[in-house]
């Protein structure tokens, strides 16, 4: 990818070309950007000491001038034929650019193969663009080969469609190297140059006080009933603002970038329409890094809520979802933006509370009328609070059904209801569901100038 400036002219960065990679300072869409490129050279962009310098120089730049780094890679690896110090080389890009996390955005464009080591900045950089024709991986098919004896070629071991879907390190998935261009320009609408800056505003013809007809109308009255909550994000938002990211990984958890009033603002949201919306490990750490990342960056996160609870499962609890759920928690928490919720359906168990509920400190949360918010859901709760006075009707002869379905309204009404979340102070306002766009433009006006601070220390021993 060749990222030109408006005037076609780039300003080449001191020190920054070797035989196989080459660094300038340059302009993409009128953003400032500081790039790099490796692909070139004997050996397909394999990285020695003159391209880890020349990529170290170009990262050092970026956090010098506080503006946003795009890479573009294809690389077959460390440079056998430089030794040692080859591996030296990509391990100090990997130093820089973890020095430039949370500092300045950082996005990494993948047009070709990136193997072995070097293939790990992949996982270091915030965003990652794929063309449909590359692969990455750390270990190639030959390794695999000889250690499992299965056997794989490169698109099946580490492609593009692999990437964006499995294993989640591809953020958007392109078709061509042009098409990787307009995504990081379209990416960069929503960011700003760097940590003390906010994102641009763009003026926007959509009437922020409008109706959400079609998000009212997208979500069905039975709890258990599926829908496509990007239906809802994509009403309530600015039009033709929501872009989802890694939308085929995780599917049961929606993360996007979007805009609410011309502002620029990160969404969570369950996804009912992919395994009822559950919370599971693939979730919650595609979620998790996603917060973390909007609050480097100034990006108010909005929480859409409608979840009946954790994904269940033996695989599941001895894989750690006790880590990776707690890798949700701690994000939400740590994060300083203003950070909005709306419970739209269900919100049952620890997973409402890990979808930044109040307990975990959020500045609003809404409800819609028909919303329930409980420890579970009411017809589990019913045989818990009263499995014995139901078999008791059943033994006696009782209309067993007919007490259970009373028990269960009963129940929604009471302490599955909103207006009861909201006399104790979880909810801050029930609101209905025509309203959920005018309602959350409000409420991030009036947090637009929230400021926290916290106390000074190297960094959280978050769960990784």
């Amino acid at each position: 990818m060749t990222v030109p400036a408006p005037s076609g002219v780039a300003v080449p960065i001191e020190g920054g070309r070797s035989e196989a990679a080459h660094a300038e300072l340059t302009a993409l869409e009128g953003r400032r950007v500081a790039t790099f490129r490796i692909a070139e050279g004997a050996h397909r962009g394999a990285i020695g000491p003159s391209e880890g310098s020349t990529i170290e120089r170009a990262v050092h730049l970026a956090v010098e001038l506080g503006v946003p780094l795009v890479g573009t890679i294809a690389s077959s690896g460390a440079d056998v034929g430089g030794g040692v110090a080859s591996l030296h080389s990509w391990g100090r890009i990997a130093r820089a650019l973890s020095h430039a996390s949370g500092v300045v955005p950082t996005i990494l464009v993948v047009v070709g193969p990136c193997l072995s080591g070097p293939a790990l900045l992949l996982g270091i950089a915030d965003l990652t663009v794929m063309t449909a024709d590359a692969f990455a991986y750390v270990s190639g098919p030959d390794t695999v080969r000889e250690f499992t004896g299965i056997v794989l070629d490169h698109v099946a071991l580490g492609g593009a469609e692999l990437h964006g879907r499995r294993s989640g390190v591809a953020s958007l998935v392109v078709a061509h190297d042009q098409d990787a261009t307009a995504a990081v320009s379209h990416l960069l609408e929503y960011l700003p140059p760097n940590h003390f800056e906010d994102a641009p505003v763009l003026r926007v013809d959509d009437p922020v006080d409008r109706d959400a007809d079609r998000a009212a109308a997208a979500v069905p009255d039975r709890a258990n009933a599926s829908y496509d909550m990007r239906i809802v994000l994509d009403d309530v938002l600015d039009a033709g603002s929501f872009l989802e990211l890694r939308g085929a990984h995780a599917a049961n958890l929606v993360t996007a970038l979007g805009r609410l009033d011309g502002h620029a603002v990160g969404i969570i949201a369950n996804q009912p329409h992919h395994r009822a919306g559950t919370i599971d490990i693939e979730a919650s750490e595609k979620a998790a890094r996603f917060v973390q990342w909007c609050d480097c960056f100034n990006l108010p996160l909005i929480t859409f809520v409608d979840t009946p609870g954790f994904e269940p499962g033996k695989d599941l609890e001895w894989r750690g979802m006790i880590r990776h759920g707690a890798e949700l928690v701690h994000a939400y928490a740590a994060a300083t933006v203003p950070r909005l919720c709306v419970v739209l359906r269900k919100a049952y168990g620890g997973a409402y509370i890990v979808m930044d509920s109040k307990g975990l400190g959020n500045d609003w949360c809404g409800a819609w009328p028909n919303a329930e918010i409980a420890v579970m859901g009411a017809v589990g709760a019913v045989q818990v609070l009263h499995g014995r006075r139901l078999r008791e009707v059943e033994l006696e002869g009782g209309d067993r059904e007919g007490t259970e379905a009373a028990l269960v309204a009963e129940f929604e009404g009471e302490l599955a209801s909103p207006y009861r979340a909201a006399e104790r102070g979880f909810v801050d306002e029930v609101l209905l569901a025509a309203d959920t766009r005018r309602t959350l433009a409000a409420a991030l006006l009036r947090l637009r100038t929230k400021r926290e601070t916290t106390e000074p220390r190297p960094h959280a021993n978050s769960p990784l």
